[in-house]
């Protein structure tokens, strides 16, 4: 097959720019390094779009949360990414977590099979020179195109530290002092009967040996390259938010509001007490028998984990299916360095999507993919594309990445309302809802001004 453009990179963002170039009849080339002898310091499969945590897409709310309306607006435009996400998904309340074989799986299955699309296994060292690409090499570009990237935009550094939070068997778990229940008790279509996260809970005591413990644990050593890398605060490891005070925790990720522990129950409290701390597992596959710490991302070594999880009640005899590490991601600075097509000032036959631009999270990759695989379609095909309006999510999060953010201090960034426009003139507690209100208008009326098919 003669394709018309190379997609490097297999992950979410490159999947989803691939699917929609395809389904508009426009050949692709789609380019993977795993499963062609090469491999990633996090990826544990050859599997295109494979995810690296259960609870990836977070909130489905699109009615006062920013992810969700998200989801919405990539939902309108036919995503492989959220249609293959339905498929795999598990109970998480109202988050919309996955199955993470199930959904990579469905979603290279579904690109296998589309006849405009060919997948390759090969590791790309260079730019393309000419012809049309869209490199969508994520958070772990291989070091030999990194440095390509490096040669081209003049960049000085282009990483940052992501982390894994450990996996527990669920049979393992001491459900005579653990309990399920999701937090308010909120839950979904999707949600299991009693709730959608296992809790763990702690008394004052406890929660702060633990805290100590996190403090104290032997932590992996740096490589050379990792000396000078920065944490992205949406992925902080456990210990160091312990470092940041003795509290953080608690009205962090080990919040005990809304659980009620029925493990203790008084008369003043029929339906248990909120525990002073809890740590929060959450399914991380269709079958139930894995479940995800929640927040619980480290560095620290292997040993180090396994002796200290197993001092959380009902985790003392925690079998770990999978434990915490540290990889680095890597990322490009997107404001100074592309246009608001996505294509770079210096090679314009190139674009680039998914995390190495700077978003952060699995859905802003996806959806970058997306704009970016619109984008060179209208290209192809003759049609001016016109962004989608600041006032959506889809935009906001392109906005930031090409041009509203300080180019000098740009950091990875998760789509939220501070993106957005303000809307000083609505009341605090009414503005989310006035914010999705807004975007689903807004983006309704876009989308019927696309001249790309939709």
């Amino acid at each position: 097959m003669t394709h018309q453009v190379q997609i490097i990179g297999g992950g979410l963002a490159g999947s989803e720019a691939a699917w929609q170039l395809a389904q508009r009849g426009i050949k692709v080339r789609l380019s993977e390094m795993r499963g062609g002898g090469e491999q990633t310091a996090a990826h544990q499969t050859d599997g295109l779009a494979e995810l690296v945590c259960s609870n990836s897409f977070r909130s489905d709310d699109d009615e006062k949360n920013a992810v969700g309306l998200l989801h919405h607006e990539m939902r309108r435009l036919d995503s492989i990414i959220m249609s293959a996400g339905e498929i795999a998904r598990v109970p998480a309340g109202s988050a919309m977590a996955v199955d993470r074989d199930l959904f990579s799986a469905e979603v290279q299955k579904r690109l296998e099979e589309h006849p405009n699309i060919e997948i390759v296994r090969e590791k790309v060292d260079q730019l393309p020179a000419e012809g049309m690409t869209i490199v969508s090499t994520g958070p772990l570009t291989a070091a030999s195109l990194a440095q390509s990237i490096v040669s081209e935009t003049g960049a000085d550094r282009l990483a940052f530290f992501d982390a894994i939070a450990p996996i527990v068997h669920r049979d393992s778990i001491d459900m005579s002092k653990a309990w399920i229940q999701s937090r308010w008790n909120k839950t979904t279509a999707a949600s299991n009967e009693e709730g959608d996260y296992i809790n763990c809970p702690m008394t004052k005591e406890q929660y702060e040996t633990f805290v100590q413990g996190l403090r104290d644990a032997e932590k992996g050593d740096f490589k050379e390259w990792e000396a000078n890398t920065p944490y992205f605060d949406g992925c902080m490891p456990i210990e160091v938010m312990a470092d940041r005070g003795i509290e953080t925790l608690r009205y962090g990720p080990m919040k005990g509001v809304g659980l009620d522990n029925p493990h203790d129950r008084t008369e003043e409290h029929p339906q248990g007490r909120w525990p002073y701390a809890v740590v929060q597992l959450r399914q991380d596959n269709k079958l139930g028998t894995l479940w995800n710490m929640v927040g619980f991302q480290t560095k620290m070594k292997y040993g180090a984990q396994v002796e200290l999880f197993r001092t959380i009640p009902g985790l003392e005899n925690a079998e770990f299916a999978r434990l915490g590490g540290m990889h680095r991601n890597t990322f490009i600075n997107s404001p100074e360095l592309l246009d608001r097509q996505l294509r770079l000032k210096s090679a314009p036959h190139i674009r680039f999507a998914g995390q190495v631009t700077g978003c952060e999270g699995y859905v802003e990759s996806s959806a970058v993919g997306l704009m970016a695989g619109l984008m060179t379609a209208g290209e192809l095909i003759g049609e001016a594309w016109s962004p989608p309006p600041a006032t959506t999510a889809m935009g906001a999060l392109l906005s930031h990445i090409t041009g509203d953010a300080d180019a000098a201090h740009f950091q990875p960034m998760n789509v939220n309302f501070g993106l957005f426009p303000p809307l000083h003139e609505v009341k605090k507690k009414e503005r989310k809802e006035a914010y999705t209100n807004r975007a689903k208008a807004d983006f309704g009326t876009w989308l019927e001004s696309l001249k790309v098919p939709a």
